[in-house]
């Protein structure tokens, strides 16, 4: 009980808004009670949708916060969180519209509420780049967790240290990846085919510019470090984690569009469970979570990795959401209770996390 009111409090009261908010919208556009609990109900699911598909991000958002100067992790998990909920789940969508229908900004928000069938079909039109763009970036991140060179922790060792010996191959993660997206390129249609693989690449593009800048900024930080001054920018992660949630967000607004094609509950719906992954983000990094738990890590970003292939594949087939977000759920999970037989079988390894 302590821990939900230290770290979620802000979460339920949100979520009580959310919920008045689409409880006035029900009732003020239908005036039927039926149709406002339909609603309610809707935005429950999406916000659990939301939660389930997203609690890897919350993992490794905590993976690179617990390495950031205080100042930065305050900074995502304010104006981080408004960028997620505001832009990823509100702008992103009306934006998508905008410039698929070539219209105006407001033009595409008249059309989501006047229209709703019409705006939803713009925006499952443009899936085909959103998955090349969304799949190729997540698939990257999963990749590069796995081939780092100095990688000592196994979670499925057998596999994992078969990569981990192909660490030392220069690009190897952008070869894969490129090799899966040609791959599915393949068996798209020609004018698809071409979207899809501009999208890819520029994902990758993003992936390579995201940790080219940190990389200046840590290079600037070291030679300051040497010359006797202390100085640490979070800049470099910030907009790493930024680009990283988009792309989670992703399948989120395409998926919700399976329960509903009106903006106002969509975006109540999706807020929800982005707020509740700010709450876990945050959770993960003041309790040392993720050090208590060796094979946490590991799990998020195996899901990661078939969350990026999936999106993948899904610009020509079709992947229930709810497969996505069970596969995601089932490896963390066990990689949780792997960690646990972990600890049981070697309780000095435990305590030396918790040390640290």
């Amino acid at each position: 009980m302590e821990t939900i009111r230290k770290y979620y409090t802000f979460s339920l009261f949100f979520t009580a808004v959310c919920f008045a908010l689409a409880a006035w919208y029900g009732w003020s556009s239908t005036g039927s009670v039926t149709a406002t609990l339909g609603i309610l109900w809707i935005v429950l699911v999406l916000s659990i949708l939301e939660v389930s598909l997203s609690f890897d991000n919350a993992v490794v958002n905590a993976t690179v916060l617990r390495d950031m100067d205080p100042v930065w992790q305050q900074r995502f998990l304010t104006i981080g969180i408004l960028i997620a909920v505001f832009g990823m789940r509100i702008i992103f969508p009306i934006a998508i519209v905008s410039l698929a229908a070539q219209v105006g900004p407001m033009e595409a928000v008249s059309l989501s509420l006047n229209n709703p069938e019409r705006y939803e079909q713009i925006v499952s039109d443009a899936h085909v780049s959103i998955a090349g763009f969304g799949g190729a970036f997540l698939a990257m991140v999963g990749l590069t967790f796995f081939f780092e060179e100095d990688k000592e922790v196994h979670w499925i060792a057998a596999l994992e240290k078969t990569i981990n010996k192909f660490s030392n191959v220069p690009a190897v993660e952008i070869g894969l990846v490129l090799a899966l997206v040609y791959g599915v390129s393949t068996v798209l249609p020609p004018e698809d085919s071409i979207t899809f693989l501009t999208a890819a690449i520029l994902g990758l593009i993003t992936f390579i510019a995201v940790h080219a800048i940190a990389a200046i900024i840590e290079a600037r930080e070291a030679r300051k470090k040497a010359a006797g001054e202390i100085v640490k920018s979070g800049l470099g992660g910030f907009l790493y984690l930024e680009v990283l949630d988009a792309s989670f967000s992703f399948d989120g607004v395409i998926g919700a569009f399976a329960l509903s094609n009106n903006m106002v509950i969509i975006a109540l719906g999706l807020s929800v469970g982005a707020m509740f992954v700010r709450s876990m983000t945050i959770h993960l990094v003041r309790t040392g979570t993720l050090a208590q738990y060796r094979y946490l890590e590991h799990g998020a970003f195996w899901a990661i990795i078939v969350l990026g292939i999936i999106m993948l594949l899904s610009a020509r087939w079709h992947i229930p959401e709810t497969i996505t977000g069970l596969l995601g759920a089932v490896l963390i999970g066990l990689s949780f209770w792997w960690s646990v037989r972990h600890n049981r079988r070697h309780p000095e390894d435990a305590s030396l996390s918790t040390d640290d």
